[in-house]
């Protein structure tokens, strides 16, 4: 009966509006912390690593994203176009002047969130499918920036090499040392992000998206929270595109196109909007699709397709695949992979009782 809520009251607002309400939250999480940073880095292998690091990476573009369209209801499909401002800043500041990564990370933030402000401008105006063709257009016209401009993009190719994070010395050009560093952030934005949604700033996206009218009414700035849950996004976003950057060694604009959108906006879909454990679920799920998906048609397709048929088969089937996931958890489960999981939470809440 240990995980029974029984027994535990609370007499202060603060004890109510505690990050770990209840003791197992306070358990869970340290037995997470051992998982994730002492067991698992000592068993699986480089490729699981990589796995891992890329949803850690993920992580923190949806809920960057999450934080704009599920918690204030603004539709963005120009997340990738945030994610390169923050990527080209950082490569550019790395390569050209050689500042090290704790100054080039938080300007990628700020310079994305300075862009995303500008770009979420419209939003005082419109809202909706309107609002998100803007930022589609503000996606295109970023996309158009980086590759004609040389002195963003760094030439014909649009790409930038580079160097490693360096830690006191410590390259970090290992699966294993990238996993630390990665794990890093995202733990440091998940907890950030739970402490926004739940401070004054959080709670006054929540009215504007529930009912922007009635916010204002009751005299929250709706024009002021939009802009400021823009640049909250686009600074999260920024931050991804940076650890993208120094992960793969190269900032290129392939890297940052709609169809990365698209599979950000699939995250908090599948995953769950205006939830932090559902953009976990929605990373985790889209990263892990693509390469199960792969290994699937490999050992199946190959039986079937050509070799050179085989590359275009698995990329469509990808696409269809995540156009068929958004659609049905839009009909049927609208509030996502967390919602299933809240779900089976209540049942062993009460369990073996049925109420």
């Amino acid at each position: 009966m240990f995980h029974r809520e029984a027994g535990i009251f609370k007499t202060t607002y603060a004890a109510d509006m505690a990050l770990f309400p209840l003791p197992i939250a306070k358990w869970a999480v340290a037995a997470l912390a051992l998982l994730f940073v002492v067991i698992v880095p000592l068993v699986m292998e480089e490729y699981y690593l990589a796995i891992l690091n890329l949803i850690f990476i993920a992580v923190v573009g949806a809920l960057g994203l999450n934080i704009l369209v599920g918690y204030t209801g603004q539709i963005s499909i120009g997340h990738g176009a945030f994610m390169s401002v923050g990527a080209y800043t950082a490569a550019n500041l790395a390569v050209r002047l050689g500042l090290p990564f704790w100054i080039t990370l938080p300007a990628g933030g700020l310079m994305a969130a300075l862009i995303g402000v500008l770009v979420g401008m419209p939003s005082l105006r419109i809202k909706g499918l309107y609002l998100a063709i803007a930022t589609l257009a503000g996606q295109l016209i970023i996309e158009w920036t980086i590759n004609h401009v040389p002195a963003i993009s760094g030439g014909a190719q649009a790409s930038i090499q580079v160097p490693r994070p360096d830690l006191f010395g410590l390259i970090l050009d290992t699966q294993g040392r990238l996993y630390f560093f990665l794990l890093f952030f995202a733990a440091l934005a998940i907890v950030a992000t739970l402490n926004l949604v739940r401070s004054r700033i959080g709670r006054a996206f929540i009215a504007v998206r529930d009912q922007d009218i009635a916010a204002e009414i009751i005299g929250i700035n709706i024009y002021r929270y939009k802009l400021l849950s823009f640049a909250i996004s686009s600074f999260y976003a920024g931050v991804c595109g940076v650890l993208y950057t120094y992960y793969f060694g190269i900032a290129n604009y392939e890297q940052f196109q709609l169809i990365v959108s698209i599979d950000y906006l699939a995250m908090i879909i599948i995953g769950g909007l205006g939830s932090v454990l559902g953009s976990i679920f929605g990373a985790i799920f889209v990263t892990l699709l693509p390469i199960v998906l792969r290994l699937l048609l490999e050992n199946v397709g190959s039986l079937i397709f050509s070799e050179s048929e085989l590359a275009n088969v698995i990329s469509g089937t990808r696409l269809a695949v995540f156009g068929a996931l958004i659609i049905f958890f839009l009909i049927v489960e609208p509030e996502g992979l967390n919602r299933l999981w809240r779900n089976i939470r209540n049942y062993f809440r009460v369990w073996p009782f049925s109420y």
